[in-house]
């Protein structure tokens, strides 16, 4: 598998190209409005043939690359996980369990991971001996998504990262949306061990959380509604 991983130092948002070595069909994981250009220029250099453009969740700090990357490439197609994601627009919606092929080797499969949105999705994905997920906010390096906006509920994330995320094989990469001081990924096992939230016991956990006093993103009232649409202001026909 062809693997990058890119980053934006406005929101501090990991974007992931997949990319098979076979068909060079190719697929970005949560791309950045103001990045697509460079997005394009890495998927034609690696010689790539973009399909799809996956979005774990309805990011509330950034504009999808979406509709930007459909101007240049109108056969790509814009994807998100169906469960809480009811109001959102996608091209094509994937449920629990389902499983997005990129090419012949690349097998997308989603888990349904709320909690830090109603819609949040990890994406598990296996290179050989290798497996991968992408945990969105979800589950953070040494951390997790806030809960305390868009249908938020600590209780849920705590349940999913546990029953969910902590249950794949210890040596999983995990590969998160976002990362505010420099880490690029983690491990199942070093999650489990070392993060200061998910360590705690459910009670303690959900008091922590609740008690963040965080501000809301800055971007929040413009990014929301331009990714319920998933970045894109003018809905081709035929998206659902």
């Amino acid at each position: 598998m062809i693997f990058r991983q890119l980053f934006d130092r406005e929101s501090c948002t990991y974007t992931y190209v997949l990319g098979c070595e076979k068909t060079r069909e190719a697929a970005l994981i949560d791309p950045v409005l103001e990045l697509v250009e460079r997005d394009v220029q890495m998927l034609d250099e690696l010689n790539l043939d973009l399909k799809y453009a996956v979005n774990t969740h309805v990011h509330a700090d950034h504009i999808f690359g979406n509709k930007a990357i459909k101007k240049i490439l109108p056969e790509v197609k814009s994807v998100l996980g169906e469960e809480g994601n009811e109001e959102a627009m996608a091209d094509i919606r994937l449920s629990e369990g389902d499983v997005l092929e990129v090419g012949e080797t690349i097998k997308i499969e989603f888990l349904s991971t709320p909690g830090h949105t109603n819609g949040c999705h990890s994406l598990v994905v296996r290179d050989g001996p290798t497996t991968m997920v992408f945990t969105g906010d979800t589950l953070l390096v040494r951390g997790c998504g806030r809960t305390d906006f868009q249908q938020g509920n600590s209780k849920s994330l705590y349940k999913n990262v546990h029953e969910k995320i902590f249950t794949l094989p210890d040596d999983t990469i995990i590969y998160p949306a976002h990362d505010y001081k420099g880490r690029t990924m983690s491990t199942v096992a070093e999650e489990k061990q070392y993060n200061p939230r998910l360590t705690k016991s459910l009670d303690e956990f959900v008091d922590l959380m609740d008690n963040l006093g965080l501000p809301y993103p800055a971007k929040i009232d413009v990014s929301l509604p331009a990714n319920l649409v998933c970045g894109l202001h003018d809905v081709p026909p035929g998206a659902k």
